[in-house]
């Protein structure tokens, strides 16, 4: 009797879960294979036509903070036209201008922000806060305003929606944010200075900068 034809299969079961093997026995040879439960997986989920494959997906979530809306961060402030005559002394003025930075994704979270013009510290349990500086030429008469290219007698003042005047190059008092959208307010105002009143077309530039807590 040859080996093929007198040859046994008998699976001789889990030997310790770990791997399964099959007895062959015949007249003048015994062979035992084995194959792990793993390599077992592995070939059946061997991709043999081509049609299989796999997506690798990777990213990252960060904290976020309070961001500015695109729509402000790019503005102009028509102030319109004022007449020298409504500017004969230091420190009339003319129509006010109303400025807005809105903000979105603010989140609620507890922050601790210092105000620069007394000193304290701003503590809100569970809001977020955000200081706003603003840079620009100063007017040479009055520092406290911007100055307006162009013409001469005449600056810009800003303020914030407490009718506090913006010191500029400096962070203002710290703003409690809620969540979701936020809106802030300012006004510009033209202003008469001390300097000779000439007429003209005047504009300035002015550079902000927002720092979340």
């Amino acid at each position: 009797m040859t080996l093929e034809t007198g040859k046994r299969r008998r699976v001789l079961g889990d030997l310790g879960g770990l791997k399964r093997c099959i007895y062959l026995g015949g007249l003048s040879l015994d062979i035992i294979l084995c194959m792990s439960s793993g390599a077992q997986a592995e070939e059946d989920n061997r991709d043999v036509d081509g049609s299989n494959g796999k997506l690798y997906i990777h990213g990252a979530l960060k904290e976020s903070a309070c961001r500015l809306d695109m729509s402000s961060a790019h503005q102009e402030a028509a102030l319109g036209e004022v007449g020298t005559g409504r500017l004969q002394i230091v420190g009339a003025h003319g129509e006010t201008v109303r400025v807005e930075l809105s903000l979105v994704d603010c989140l609620r979270k507890p922050a601790s922000s210092l105000d620069t013009r007394t000193g304290g510290l701003t503590l809100p349990a569970n809001q977020s806060t955000v200081t706003v500086s603003f840079n620009a030429a100063r007017d040479l008469e009055n520092p406290q305003l911007m100055k307006a290219q162009g013409v001469s007698g005449l600056g810009l003042r800003l303020e914030n929606d407490q009718v506090q005047n913006v010191l500029l190059g400096t962070s203002g008092r710290p703003l409690l944010l809620t969540q979701g959208q936020n809106t802030l307010s300012y006004t510009v105002i033209p202003e008469r200075t001390a300097a000779p009143l000439i007429a003209g077309s005047y504009r300035a530039a002015v550079d902000f900068h927002l720092s979340y807590d």
